[in-house]
């Protein structure tokens, strides 16, 4: 999700608040419940959207009807931060919706507190799992399937054995709002690096890493990015042996397959 102009101002400028909004609240999932289905509502509702983001409308008069709409049935900060939205200018309507997504996001990423390394882990397992089985992607791109239904579907697969904010997370990546359920997973992924101040990393190895192996990696790459770094690991055969490593743009690939394929090049030039 990347919003341009005044947009990305806008939700600069939103996010400061509700960080603080979200540290004085005790429940930040029900906050992250509320913000995405008031984005939810926004997105099915055209007209409400417009007078919402219409600059010509007296910010006064949105927060007021905000109120009306919304005001018994969000928490008292869901309720402010919708309000300063609706106060914000932006590029195109449908970025307030999406800018209220994002803020529902990270709401659900803070309400997993300590289990933030879990959250994350949760999140990349269940994208490789929808990765590799083709009738579960299949299911879950289904037009013809209402969202109600793939939500319940995934809540099916994941209950008790994640964390309500895995739950909750992988629930709303079937809403339709990214491209594919994988885009989703890994975009709340780098929401959920974002607010912990790490980077992600994929790591692609022939077999499982030891323990210690996989925390020297990962204190490796803190010393060279000057950050947490959080490892996802995938086990590729083709890998043959060695590692690569992604990070965003930045790609070391260290793998015997790499190296093999070097040689070649030399070997033909």
């Amino acid at each position: 999700m990347q919003l341009r102009g005044a947009s990305a101002d806008a939700l600069a400028a939103i996010s400061d608040e509700f960080g603080v909004r979200l540290q004085g609240s005790s429940d930040a999932a029900r906050i992250g419940r509320d913000l995405f289905t008031v984005a939810s509502l926004l997105r099915s509702e055209p007209g409400l959207r417009r007078v919402a983001t219409d600059q010509s409308v007296d910010s006064d008069a949105k927060q007021r009807l905000v109120t009306e709409l919304f005001g018994s049935q969000l928490d008292a900060v869901s309720l402010e931060v919708v309000k300063a939205a609706v106060s914000r200018r932006w590029t195109v309507s449908r970025d307030l919706a999406d800018a209220l997504e994002r803020l529902s996001e990270v709401a659900v990423v803070r309400s997993a507190g300590a289990d933030s390394a879990r959250l994350s882990d949760e999140l990349f397992s269940f994208g490789q799992v929808v990765s590799e089985n083709p009738s579960l992607r299949d299911a879950l791109s289904d037009r013809s399937r209402s969202v109600e239904d793939k939500s319940g579907l995934v809540r099916s697969l994941l209950e008790g054995k994640a964390l309500p904010a895995t739950i909750t997370l992988a629930a709303q990546a079937v809403a339709g709002t990214y491209r594919t359920v994988g885009v989703a997973l890994a975009e709340y992924q780098q929401v959920a690096a974002d607010v912990h101040g790490e980077k992600v990393a994929t790591v692609r190895v022939a077999h499982p890493l030891s323990d210690a192996d996989r925390q020297r990696l990962t204190d490796a790459l803190s010393r060279q990015y000057d950050r947490p770094i959080h490892l996802n690991v995938v086990v590729d055969p083709t890998v043959l042996g060695g590692i690569r490593v992604e990070l965003g743009d930045d790609v070391i690939d260290g793998t015997v397959a790499n190296r093999l394929d070097d040689a070649r090049r030399k070997m033909a030039g």
